[in-house]
């Protein structure tokens, strides 16, 4: 009686999947940071000791997983919230959860994000946070330029907590929710705008006193108060 085969046979991988594999470790290692340059085309054929055709290959495979961007030669590695946030925007659209899971998830990771800081105590981290609000408060700000000043002032606020995976998520989260926030300021007029700029001065405010318990309700009742009042049923059904 013959045994069954306790081996599974050997896959070969075609040479661009192995190629794919071996730039693709480098930039989830740390090996090439988001943002560095590819070499070029001739180059990592010469490296990998492939034609130049595998590395094209293997370039196309790693430009559609989304970690690398970028056009001709000027291809780079991509930074980890971009993908991230490009899987939750596809969560979002593909309905498998809503724009208020999204806020509530917001408001779950940024709320323990401002508590960590506000317990810690490093008012150096807040500069960049105050010069955020500086910005928001000024008589003639634009629409555009609130929207920029209020998605660096809470990057800004998370990033004081020193939990590098809270601002990476929060990167992504904030990017997924971009398009909803930006279209709901322009909606909102001067006098949202205004309220926005005051909840924002009592967070820094409650951040540098250190208290951590008034920061967190002062979040959650300015996320939740801003999308309560600008999402609507359609609007979110429409995302």
């Amino acid at each position: 009686m013959v045994s069954a085969r306790p081996f599974q046979a050997v896959v070969r991988n075609p040479l661009y999947l192995q190629v794919a594999e071996r730039i693709r470790e480098a930039i989830l290692s740390g090996g090439l940071p988001p943002g560095d340059a590819l070499p070029p085309e001739r180059e990592l054929a010469v490296q990998f000791g492939v034609s130049r055709a595998s590395i094209r290959e293997a370039l196309r495979a790693l430009q559609a997983q989304g970690l690398v961007e970028g056009k001709g030669k000027a291809l780079v590695a991509r930074a980890a919230s971009g993908l991230l946030s490009e899987a939750l925007t596809h969560v979002v659209r593909l309905r498998l959860a809503s724009l208020e899971d999204l806020v509530e998830l917001r408001c779950v990771l940024e709320s323990a994000a401002l508590e960590r800081a506000a317990r810690r105590g490093a008012p150096g981290l807040l500069d960049a946070a105050r010069r955020a609000l500086e910005e928001m408060c000024r008589p003639d700000v634009t629409v555009e330029a609130f929207h920029e000043a209020d998605v660096r002032f809470h990057i800004e606020l998370v990033a004081a907590s020193g939990n590098r995976a809270m601002h990476l998520v929060m990167l992504a989260v904030r990017d997924a929710m971009a398009r909803h926030l930006l279209e709901s300021l322009r909606a909102a007029g001067p006098g949202m705008l205004r309220r926005l700029a005051d909840e924002h001065a009592a967070l820094l405010d409650a951040v540098e006193r250190g208290d951590a318990e008034g920061v967190s309700q002062r979040l959650r009742e300015h996320i939740q108060g801003f999308y309560e009042g600008t999402v609507t049923p359609d609007a979110a059904e429409r995302r």
